[in-house]
């Protein structure tokens, strides 16, 4: 069985703030909690005009806040930017607030421009070299355990120590982030939804044979994150994705902008050129009836040999955007959470 999981961007829109974006990534969230997927995770990006979404840690802790079943995360913290004991006591914190229920996502790309990354960390050049050795020191710290002998910091401790711990996962879209995932035993997604897939049988089969298993996961745990919609009919779904569709084709040639309307994107003079790459990204999308877009996801499930799929679904609609979440949760059979669990809180 296939577990379902969301992907949040909090993508700006044309016609309404960034600031709105936010407010919805929490109502939504709380909508697929009642709905019954398994993870919500939030992204981050940073001086961009298309998500909204430049601090996971205070966005997860809102959702957390204000839902009390579905695991909430990032996907991910981009570790360069940050001192890995940050990011351990960050995420402590979190699991505090929602014990047993807090992913921790980390990547290693700047999710941004190079100006900008240097902005966040001025040893930008050179801190992605750096990112195996904080993810080695970032997983003793969220576990409450010592770093390696002879660490200038061995005997730092990340507060607040708790029962639980953040759950850590490896993203990427590329072979660099599954042999990493592989290395430290950890579970690895990929990030299908940046190059429809280009890589993704590589990246497993490394991630596969070069795992080293751990103590939290004796066994590989793969996931793969695509862009995916579905609605009612496939005219309708055409006239949702055209919005995705506009996006891709400015993001292409470097124009990162607000998600147009499928009224902007009808309107907009394509030349025969952008047209036929249009017919390119429809071709590789995820999108149409639930029937439909179940039956891609499956296959592609199975092709990497994955058991989990997180979803990520950007419209311009915010009522469309859910009611996708819920076509998608029939489709799949997902069960709301008990409604006893959600009662308890936190």
């Amino acid at each position: 069985m296939i577990r379902l999981s969301v992907l949040d961007q909090s993508t700006v829109v044309t016609g309404r703030s960034p600031a709105t974006s936010i407010r919805e990534s929490i109502r939504l969230a709380q909508h697929c909690e009642a709905l019954g997927y398994h993870r919500y995770w939030c992204a981050e990006h940073h001086n961009s005009d298309s998500q909204a979404g430049t601090a996971p840690e205070i966005l997860i802790a809102a959702i957390a806040a204000t839902t009390t079943s579905i695991r909430v995360g990032s996907a991910g913290v981009m570790l360069p930017h940050y001192s890995a004991l940050k990011v351990a006591e960050q995420f402590r914190v979190l699991d505090a607030i929602a014990p047993g229920r807090i992913d921790l996502g980390l990547g290693r790309a700047p999710g941004s421009d190079g100006r900008t990354a240097y902005a966040l960390n001025p040893r930008a050049e050179t801190a992605a070299d750096q990112f195996p050795a904080q993810v080695r020191d970032l997983q003793h710290w969220i576990a409450g355990e010592k770093l390696v002998e002879g660490h200038p910091f061995r005997d730092i401790r990340a507060q607040p120590q708790g029962p639980e711990r953040p759950e850590i996962w490896i993203l990427g879209s590329s072979d660099y982030g599954a042999q990493v995932a592989a290395y430290f035993g950890l579970p690895f997604c990929y990030a299908h939804f940046i190059g429809d897939g280009q890589g993704a049988d590589q990246a497993f089969t490394l991630y596969r044979e070069g795992y080293r298993p751990s103590e939290a996961h004796p066994e590989p745990h793969g996931a793969v994150c695509v862009w995916g919609m579905a609605a009612e009919t496939e005219d309708e779904a055409a006239r949702l994705f055209s919005s995705r569709a506009l996006q891709r084709l400015r993001r292409d040639r470097g124009e990162f902008s607000a998600l147009p309307s499928p009224e902007e994107a009808t309107a907009y003079p394509y030349t025969d050129g952008e047209l036929a790459r249009v017919e390119r990204i429809k071709s590789r999308a995820f999108f149409g009836t639930p029937a439909a877009v179940g039956t891609k996801l499956r296959a592609l499930a199975a092709e990497y040999q994955v058991e989990e799929i997180a979803v990520l679904t950007t419209l311009h609609d915010p009522e469309a955007r859910r009611r996708s979440y819920t076509l998608l949760a029939a489709e799949f059979g997902l069960t709301p959470p008990n409604p006893v669990n959600r009662a308890a809180g936190v």
